[in-house]
């Protein structure tokens, strides 16, 4: 399938550069399967589902894996992306051409490690020196992941340090949040359980991958990198029990659905998951999962605009964005949300 099927023009100041305040007063364009798309509000949430529904969350945590250091005299960059080992990770490498098997690259204070194993896709393995946790290595001197698309517009500070992280956040492991669960709060999760609507959680460590542009100009020719997740067998027992009873499972973000639909048999029952995915997901595909989807809007040409045209039509998708667009909502991380019911 073509990639510029999946190409549309979006104003860069539409991508929004801090969150909604408070978090649940961000937009939300419902996209039903047919009808009308319909303006509403996060906090709305509730009179948008059915008693019996369940959403799903991602509850991974971000970590701080952006990381600057020097390899003698060169600056290097790295980007953490997925965990290989106890003391080993994968990266993205800025100035990668100066950086040689077995050097030892300074992220100071006390950090060090050494590059080994550069993949296809010119990714190096990073071995941590030292014998403190690699987490406590990266509080020290890391810093938080933001998209590209922000980072570029303005330094990471402090605040979002809180900002990028969801309420659910317990597993430490993300290079980039589950961005579509960061418009939740404790009172829209009471008024949701107040109208009968249930939630859980899953993990899913998201990779930077998530913000690699797609340079094929087919989808047959795009790589998607693997990632971690897991769905315990009480989840899929109750995800299971949601559909048995007639409720839908709405999936909070594009990391759930698709690890719901890597953990899914063609039976259309969930079962638990503990290992890698790289479902790429795109349309023609046949969702067997989920039943609805709560995501931000995406960029054009990404895996995730596929993901959302897969799951409502490319041509629904396009006409929605076409709307968000002409009516001011905000683009990526830190932006408005769509709520998908096919």
């Amino acid at each position: 399938m073509k990639v510029d099927l999946f190409d549309f023009d979006l104003p860069t100041d539409r991508i929004a550069l801090r969150p909604a305040v408070p978090r649940d007063a961000a937009r939300m364009l419902v996209v039903p399967g047919d009808g009308d798309l319909r303006d509403a509000h996060v906090r709305e949430l509730p009179g948008e589902l059915r008693q019996g529904d369940i959403l799903v969350f991602n509850d991974t945590r971000v970590i701080p894996a952006q990381l600057e250091g020097r390899r003698g005299d060169a600056s290097i960059g790295a980007t953490l992306h997925k965990r290989e080992g106890p003391r080993r990770w994968r990266a993205f490498v800025r100035n990668a051409k100066r950086v040689h098997d077995g050097d030892v690259i300074d992220f100071g204070p006390g950090v060090t490690a050494t590059a080994s194993t550069r993949g296809d896709d010119g990714s190096w393995a990073l071995d941590f020196a030292g014998d403190e946790p690699v987490e406590l290595l990266l509080d020290r001197a890391g810093h938080m992941p933001l998209p590209p698309y922000i980072a570029g517009k303005r330094p990471t500070d402090a605040q979002d340090a809180e900002d990028y992280q969801t309420m659910f956040a317990a597993e430490p492991g993300a290079v980039a949040a589950p961005t579509a669960a960061l418009h939740f709060t404790p009172s829209l999760i009471a008024a949701l359980a107040q109208a009968g609507i249930a939630h859980t959680t899953l993990t899913l460590h998201v990779g930077a991958g998530t913000f690699l542009p797609v340079k094929a100009d087919d989808t047959d020719d795009h790589r998607m990198h693997a990632e971690w997740g897991r769905i315990d067998a009480a989840t899929a027992d109750r995800l299971n029990a949601v559909r048995a009873a007639g409720g839908r499972i709405i999936a909070v973000g594009t990391t759930s659905l698709r690890l719901i639909e890597s953990a899914t048999g063609e039976d259309g029952v969930v079962r638990p998951f503990d290992g890698d995915t790289s479902i790429f997901i795109t349309p023609g595909y046949r969702f067997r999962g989920i039943d609805g989807l709560m995501t931000n809007f995406h960029l054009p040409r990404s895996t995730l605009f596929m993901l959302v045209s897969a799951l409502m039509g490319t041509e629904r998708m396009q006409a929605a964005y076409a709307h968000a667009i002409k009516n001011g909502y905000r683009f990526y991380s830190y932006g408005d949300s769509s709520l998908l019911l096919p």
